[in-house]
């Protein structure tokens, strides 16, 4: 459950750059009142620690993905 976060935060997190390099437009500064206010520093170094945990999914094996139900 923790990496399906993990994962759309980054997706979140990659869909705000494109958005900022295709129309210079930053969501999440605009939701949260520009990017030096306090709230936009906290959701993007969440979104950051997300992206970093993401890189250990790229070294997993394949039997540590297939999760029992």
């Amino acid at each position: 459950m923790f990496d399906k976060i993990c994962l759309a935060l980054s997706i979140i997190g990659s869909l705000n750059w494109g958005l900022v390099g295709l129309f210079q437009f930053d969501l999440v500064a605009w939701i949260f009142g520009g990017s030096d206010a306090i709230l936009a520093r906290i959701i993007y170094t969440v979104i950051a620690l997300a992206g970093i945990w993401c890189i250990s999914l790229l070294f997993r094996n394949e039997d540590e993905m297939v999760t029992s139900h």
